[in-house]
């Protein structure tokens, strides 16, 4: 098949592109203006900025796709601008993915294939849950918020977009490039640093993805003949209270310093006391059994931090 991975820069999207070719599909890369020379090796390299419409159409026009796979953000802004970083990811998410479904469809692409977030979920029902919880929209801080109502705006776009539309909701990806990397990863560091403690119980509930998985399940998803939004995480959902001392006995990180929860927002700012103390894991029954998809790291405790 012809693919276009739009991201292709990106911690998913870069091996992505890899292991669509290996699979024998004629697969164009779309980067962003400047990024030419941290585009992976593909059939073929597009460039455009996601933002800029007429840009994007062209572009995509050019590739003439029958699959595109959307795996744009600007995560890699987030250690020098968090705000910065989480603003133009929402209107990637927002503008970027009307731009994308629109010269998908102009293409003739068949399908569209979006990353989005496990753990957008509101803190409300089981300790984990499907994709049929509400999402957390209405989150008190306004950046998370934000944040939600795009992704939820996403996931609407690429349901609604008249291609066969497939959403995937990775858990929180550790793996190389990522957070939670041993180098260079900023929770990592944090870890190492002693700077990132337990709140209260550590009771918010954390589904986590290696990046391995994630490009398998985009790798399926392109494949496959499903519909529909999944959430891709490991097959074991896990309490702060496990897996952040698991990561600092692995980093060999000094143990994370308990702290009373209401200090938890002050200290670590809102989005991070809520991942530790209140966030609720996601089930992946649905995508084991419609995608099919399963992980082939299923836990979290084989490679969190290692690597």
């Amino acid at each position: 098949m012809r693919i276009l991975v739009a991201g292709a820069t990106g911690v998913v999207g870069h091996p992505l592109v890899g292991a669509l070719r290996a699979r024998g599909h004629q697969v164009s890369a779309l980067v962003r203006p400047g990024s030419r020379a941290r585009a992976p090796e593909a059939d073929e390299v597009v460039v455009a900025d996601a933002l800029d419409r007429e840009a994007l159409l062209s572009a995509v026009a050019a590739a003439r796709p029958e699959v595109v796979v959307h795996q744009m953000s600007a995560l890699r802004l987030l250690r020098d601008d968090p705000p910065g970083a989480f603003a133009l990811t929402a209107r990637l998410r927002t503008e970027g993915t009307a731009h994308l479904v629109e010269a998908a469809r102009a293409a003739g692409a068949r399908r569209l294939v979006a990353q989005s977030i496990a753990f957008a979920a509101a803190p409300a029902g089981d300790p984990v849950l499907d994709e049929d919880a509400p999402l957390y929209v209405d989150a008190p801080d306004a950046g998370w918020s934000s944040t939600v109502r795009a992704v939820a705006e996403l996931e609407r776009q690429v349901t609604g977009s008249g291609l066969a539309g497939v959403v995937l909701r990775y858990g929180t990806l550790y793996g190389p490039g990522t957070a939670y990397a041993r180098t260079g990863g900023g929770t990592a560091q944090s870890v190492l640093a002693g700077r990132l403690p337990l709140p209260g119980g550590g009771s918010g509930i954390m589904s986590f993805l290696h990046v391995e998985d994630a490009v398998g399940a985009a790798v399926t998803a392109v494949e496959s003949e499903a519909t529909g939004i999944f959430h891709v995480t490991d097959d074991d959902p896990a309490p702060a209270a496990q897996w952040l001392p698991h990561l600092a006995r692995v980093l060999a990180a000094p143990s994370p310093r308990t702290i009373p929860a209401a200090l938890a927002p002050r200290l670590l700012g809102w989005f991070m006391a809520h991942q530790l103390t209140a966030a609720h894991g996601a089930a992946n029954d649905r995508a084991r059994t419609a995608l099919p998809w399963k992980p082939t790291r299923p836990s979290w405790r084989d490679g969190l931090g290692q690597e």
